[in-house]
C-alpha cells in the first residue's frame, strides 16, 4: 500500500526534518509512526498525504508514484488532523453533506456515520457548541465519509475521556476489517500497542526501528513472573523464572498454601521498549 525509500525533507534552509526514512506498509495493515514532539511524524504524514512537496526519495502509494497522483488521489485517502478542522456555523449533518459533495465516488450515509460516532442526536446542532470530544469524532466521520482505501490519523484519541476513546479505537479496527490500511502518528504508546500491527519508533528525523508491539516487548522482557500473594493474613510478593516453573517447588508450594493475588509476567511497556531502544522520552 505505501513504500518508502530514503525519504529526505527540510524547511527551507534547516536541517532535515527527517532523515533517510525508509519503510512499507502492507494493505489492510493499521501501522503507527511513533515519536516524541517534534520526531518529524507529521512531516512525514503530510509528505504522503501530498500536502507537502519538494522532498527527496522515493515514495510509491496504492502501486503508483506519489508524484503521479493527481486530484484522484483524494478519492482514495482520508485524512482526520488531531485539532478539528470542521464549519463550527454548520451543523453536524451540513459538514458531512458538504464534504462528501467533494467525492465523485460512493459515500457513507452521513446519519450513519453520525450515529457510528455517537453523535445522531447532535446531527442538527451547530459545531460551534460542541464540546472538543464531539468535534473529534466529527473530524474523524468526516474523514470516513469517502470509504477511504488508506486513512491517516494524526493523534485520533488525543484529549479524549477514556470511553470516547475507546469508542474512536474500536471505529478504527472496524476500518481495518473492512479492508483498509491506516496510517497513525501518535506519541500515546497505550493506544499504539493496543491498535498497531506494527511500529516504527521516529526520533530526530530518523527512523530507528519498525516491528510489532509484541515482538518488540518479548525482546525486552525479563523471563520471570511477579505473583503477589496472602500467608496468614499477610500480603507478600515472590518472583520466579519462567523457564522450569512448572518444577518449582517454590513456585508449586505457593499455589498449594497461599492465596494468590496478582500474577504478573514481566514484560515491559512500549513506552519502556522506545525509551531502551531510543533513549528519548515521550513528551
Amino acid at each position: 500500500m505505501i513504500e518508502v525509500d530514503g525519504l529526505t525533507f527540510s524547511y527551507g534552509g534547516d536541517a532535515p526534518a527527517i532523515k533517510d526514512v525508509s519503510f512499507s506498509i502492507a494493505e489492510g495493515e493499521i501501522f503507527g509512526f511513533l515519536g516524541p514532539s517534534g520526531a518529524g511524524k507529521s512531516t512525514t504524514q503530510k509528505i504522503l498525504m501530498r500536502l507537502l512537496k519538494g522532498y527527496q526519495g522515493r515514495v510509491r502509494v496504492l502501486g503508483r508514484a506519489l508524484q503521479d497522483w493527481r486530484e484522484d488521489y483524494f478519492e482514495q485517502i482520508g485524512v482526520c488532523f488531531e485539532f478539528p478542522s470542521n464549519y463550527r456555523k454548520f451543523t453536524a449533518l451540513e459538514n458531512l453533506k458538504f464534504f462528501a459533495s467533494f467525492y465523485a465516488g460512493p459515500t457513507e450515509s452521513p446519519h450513519a456515520l453520525l450515529a457510528t460516532l455517537g453523535l445522531a442526536d447532535a446531527a442538527d446542532k451547530r459545531v460551534e457548541k460542541f464540546s472538543k470530544g464531539m468535534q473529534i469524532r466529527l473530524n474523524l466521520a468526516r474523514a470516513l465519509i469517502s470509504r477511504p482505501a488508506l486513512l491517516f490519523l494524526d493523534e485520533p484519541t488525543a484529549g479524549l475521556d477514556p470511553g470516547n476513546a475507546r469508542q474512536i479505537r474500536r471505529l478504527i479496527r472496524d476500518q481495518k476489517d473492512r479492508g483498509a490500511t491506516v496510517f497513525l502518528t501518535t506519541h500515546d504508546m497505550t493506544v499504539a500497542d493496543d491498535l498497531c500491527d506494527r511500529v516504527g519508533f521516529l526520533v530526530d528525523g530518523k527512523l530507528v526501528l519498525v516491528d510489532e508491539p509484541y515482538a518488540l516487548k518479548q525482546k525486552s522482557a525479563r523471563r520471570t513472573l511477579s505473583v503477589r500473594h496472602t500467608v496468614d493474613g499477610e500480603s507478600r510478593a515472590a518472583e520466579f523464572s519462567l523457564d522450569g516453573l512448572a518444577e518449582n517447588a517454590g513456585f508449586q508450594a505457593l499455589l498449594r498454601d497461599a492465596r494468590l493475588e496478582t500474577v504478573h509476567s514481566q514484560e515491559p511497556t512500549l513506552e519502556e521498549v522506545f525509551l531502551q531502544v531510543t533513549g528519548k522520552a515521550l513528551a
